[in-house]
């Protein structure tokens, strides 16, 4: 899952990056309005977590530009003001959640996954491909009833490749929505961690995660015979 992550104060933002990277997110961070603004249009996310004072232009003005091009990324609002008239301003600009600093760790965590689970298809309560199951709540995986640990990363492409069964998912787009900008495109991390992924997934049965050469990778039905 990636997050963009739009906070001045540079060293709360590299504290909570850190700590939501443990937790399996990748995260982009942005440090003013201008470019938080850039980054929540140009950059593929899952949420978006908006300080709303910034400098430049503020997380309302941001809110109100994003969605009027139509983004419905959930975002979630931090602020250190409190007050009745800032939550309702927020939530009438479009933010999702609200949540006043200082805060919990474990608290801006839970409302990530509440965000993101809320702008889900209400149908997607448990992955299924086969025997496969991967629950994105619970994030356990486990194949003909055996449970597979997988890492983070494992795990992030093949919820990934579930949420878009019998599409062929090129390597740039897997690395979009599972790596962040930190990410070095000249390495061969995601082709091992594919590997991976499959040999954990793929030994315990018949083959479900496919790569298409020159192309990128897809998890699919096997064929009948």
């Amino acid at each position: 899952m990636r997050l963009l992550l739009i906070e001045d104060d540079r060293k709360l933002a590299d504290l909570l990056a850190r700590g939501l990277r443990e937790e399996g997110f990748a995260v982009d961070l942005a440090h003013d309005g201008e470019e938080g603004c850039r980054s929540a249009l140009d950059l593929s996310c899952d949420a978006v977590i908006l300080d709303v004072m910034l400098p430049g232009i503020d997380g309302f003005e941001i809110l109100e530009r994003i969605r009027s091009k139509g983004r419905r990324t959930p975002v979630l609002m931090l602020t250190s003001r409190g007050s009745v008239p800032d939550r309702v301003r927020g939530l009438n600009s479009g933010a999702d959640d609200y949540l006043k600093k200082p805060f919990a760790f474990e608290e801006l965590v839970a409302r990530i996954h509440a965000l993101v689970r809320r702008s889900a298809p209400k149908s997607d309560v448990c992955l299924v491909l086969e025997d496969l199951y991967l629950d994105p709540h619970s994030r356990t995986v486990s194949r003909g009833g055996e449970p597979i640990e997988l890492t983070v990363k494992e795990f992030a492409v093949l919820e990934y490749l579930l949420r878009h069964l019998g599409n062929v998912i090129s390597r740039t787009r897997l690395t979009e929505h599972v790596w962040d900008e930190n990410f070095d495109a000249m390495s061969n991390v995601v082709d091992v961690t594919v590997y991976r992924l499959r040999e954990k997934i793929d030994r315990r049965g018949v083959p479900l995660v496919h790569t298409v050469r020159g192309v990128g990778y897809v998890a699919r039905r096997p064929e009948k015979t």
